[in-house]
């Protein structure tokens, strides 16, 4: 019956991925091309993170990034800082926790607002790429994560949270976050991107 529930999920999720060919009226599938978006996860923010959810959280982060190595698939680190009060780019409070399997490799966005496409190559990146399906982590989910979640619609993107990669300040908060917007379990999203 699980395994049953999870291909319904997998049939729903995916019963958009259809397009349209305006000429023959014909439906197309348009093949997931996913990306993984880890934001802002910097030691400069994640004390103020909620810390019932801060540990899981960063597991299933590591466990994304890991799942997308293995497969071969786009991982994006974001990093956020303002340019009055920083945190500065070369600095241990701009970086990452060394327990985040994040690598020198992965492509690197720098950004100064909340959504990772403003005013950065975020957008140039995905479309070199070919993605047209993101996988966002990270915090906060009432800031940066929901900022970025809509500026990838509106580029055109198909945009998921993964349910508990996500953090913010406040679990009430982060939960209302996962009810509003297209979220994942990090089962869930394994099995969508094996097919």
């Amino acid at each position: 019956m699980k395994n049953l529930f999870k291909l319904f999920c997998f049939a729903l999720l995916t019963a958009g991925a259809f397009a349209q060919d305006e000429n023959t009226g014909k439906q197309d599938e348009v093949k997931m091309k996913p990306a993984l978006l880890v934001i802002d996860i910097q030691n400069e923010y994640l004390p103020y993170m909620s810390e019932d959810e801060k540990k899981f959280a960063m597991l299933v982060i590591n466990g994304a990034i890991w799942f997308f190595r293995e497969n071969n698939l786009p991982i994006i680190r974001v990093y956020h800082s303002d340019l009055n009060w920083g945190p500065k780019e070369g600095t241990e409070s701009f970086e990452y926790p060394k327990s985040v399997i994040i690598q020198e490799s992965d492509t690197k966005i720098h950004k100064h607002y909340p959504s990772a496409f403003i005013e950065t190559d975020l957008d140039k990146v995905l479309k070199e790429k070919g993605c047209n399906t993101l996988f966002l982590c990270g915090l906060s989910a009432t800031g940066c994560v929901l900022a970025t979640y809509f500026g990838a619609m509106e580029h055109g993107y198909k945009p998921f949270m993964i349910r508990d990669g996500i953090m913010s300040h406040n679990s009430d908060y982060t939960n209302m976050i996962k009810d509003v917007c297209e979220s994942l379990s990090f089962e869930t999203m394994t099995i969508m991107l094996q097919y």
